[in-house]
């Protein structure tokens, strides 16, 4: 089966909803009519789901999932495909917030699943804790980035979904599982990377570490061929090292290296690898302002204002943008680099900013860093979805050859049977989502295509 550009088909995805069979209309009564046009925080995505519910607690979302007859979870929207949308109904998580709850015996805290990283983070370090890694944007929620195994940056790193220690998720069967990791690894393992194909997280369990403090250095204009030449050494520089990069002039414009002062630092001097220090601080595309970026310049902070590239305190840009990201096996990490920079000049005109940054491998089933240290390759695009769409597959196909497996919250073109064949566990997951959602109460156009076809 031939995949179509998801970009192409937008348009007719979003054009209606419809009225499923069998709903009743109590439904339609007790559903909230709200934000009819609602979109995605980047605005290239117009939800087709009509109805959007708004429970605060895990019994409103039972009796949700028991009265509707389709559904889908809407965390804070920072997805830029339809994975979050439903041929009518959303259920938001921004209520299922409820107190935070610290094990300090199991170095764990628990929270709602609407929470986000940087309302959390604050007040985690005020109690002495910290996460073992943000996002970029501290702005997502913790269940949303975790189900889409969304991630930050280190050699030694997992993605955010790696520090989930348990989970409350209520499945379309009705049935609200309380999973923990003493007694449910296995379990969680395969649940944890659900893609809201499962349920709906309402409650969610992360490890916590005692807090520390972050240095950020910036350095510029890294020769490329020094990238190739030491770049397991280049991305083993700090905690989490971010590479940017335009395409356009064989070299890195800019390194972001992030470093934890819990244990004694080396001076990286004024010159890395080539790279001159920063003079000031920077945006990743340095023409910006950095006005909005978390600070740099190697003067230490908590963990939360040094690890994501943003800060909290501003609304980040929206409609300005599409992103598409790509994940190879750390040991195919240069030469799909250089199978990328030769192919600049289609690149450059469509391009805002790529980063490159690494993950560590996990066990978690549709992980894209499954059994695998992982090299991801970010891309920042303007927003020109004809285009990019076409760059999008042009970039699959170059990637083909080192087994590239998508972000599954960004945008990609990839044909069902490829995309299933680099997931080992796919053939699992799927008998999963049929013994949890027996009835397809949160199948929608994106598990259509992705993980129902097949």
């Amino acid at each position: 089966m031939k995949r179509k550009n998801f970009l192409k088909t937008t348009a007719a995805f979003t054009a209606g909803s419809i009225l499923l069979p069998g709903m009743a209309c109590k439904e339609k009564r007790e559903a909230m009519v709200a934000e009819p046009h609602r979109k995605n925080w980047a605005g290239n995505l117009e939800y087709q789901a009509k109805y959007l519910h708004k429970p605060k607690n895990t019994e409103e979302v039972r009796k949700l999932i028991h009265t509707l007859h389709q559904q889908k979870a809407l965390g804070s929207r920072h997805c830029f495909n339809d994975i979050a949308d439903s041929p009518l109904n959303q259920i938001s998580t921004q209520n299922l917030v409820g107190p935070m709850e610290i094990d300090e015996k199991g170095q764990t805290v628990t929270i709602g699943a609407g929470s986000r990283y940087g309302d959390i983070a604050p007040e985690l370090h005020k109690r002495g804790y910290a996460l073992h890694n943000l996002a970029s944007l501290p702005h997502i929620s913790v269940a949303g980035a975790c189900a889409t195994a969304t991630h930050g940056s280190g050699m030694q790193n997992g993605n955010l979904a790696t520090a989930v220690a348990g989970l409350e998720i209520v499945t379309g069967n009705g049935a609200i599982l309380d999973l923990h990791r003493d007694k449910d690894q296995k379990v969680l393992e395969s649940m944890v990377v659900n893609l809201g194909a499962l349920g709906i997280i309402t409650r969610i369990t992360l490890d916590v570490q005692k807090t520390y403090e972050v240095r950020q250095d910036v350095y510029q204009d890294l020769p490329l061929e020094e990238l190739v030449a030491h770049f397991n050494e280049i991305m083993s520089a700090g905690y989490s090292v971010s590479l940017f990069t335009d395409w356009q002039a064989q070299k890195v414009s800019q390194v972001w290296i992030k470093r934890r002062t819990d244990h004694e630092l080396a001076d990286l001097g004024n010159t890395f690898y080539g790279a001159i220090a920063a003079t000031r601080d920077l945006h990743p595309i340095t023409r910006l302002s950095a006005e909005n970026c978390t600070p740099q310049m190697g003067v230490p902070g908590p963990w939360y204002e040094r690890l994501p590239h943003f800060k909290m305190g501003f609304t980040p840009s929206s409609g300005e943008e599409l992103q598409s990201e790509f994940f190879v096996p750390l040991e195919n990490a240069v030469a799909a680099i250089l199978a990328l920079e030769k192919k600049r000049e289609a690149i450059g005109p469509e391009l805002m900013i790529t980063e490159i940054r690494s993950i560590a491998a996990d066990t978690l089933w549709m992980s894209p860093c499954y059994q695998q240290d992982c090299i991801a390759i970010h891309f920042t695009w303007k927003q020109r979805p004809e285009a990019v769409g076409e760059l999008i597959t042009m970039i699959e196909a170059e990637l083909a050859p080192f087994g590239a497996r998508p972000h599954w919250g960004k945008l990609f073109n990839m044909a069902p049977f490829t995309l299933q064949s680099r997931f080992p566990k796919y053939p699992d997951f799927r008998d999963l989502v049929l013994t949890h959602d027996p009835e397809g109460k949160f199948r929608n156009a994106f598990l259509e295509r992705n993980i129902y076809t097949y």
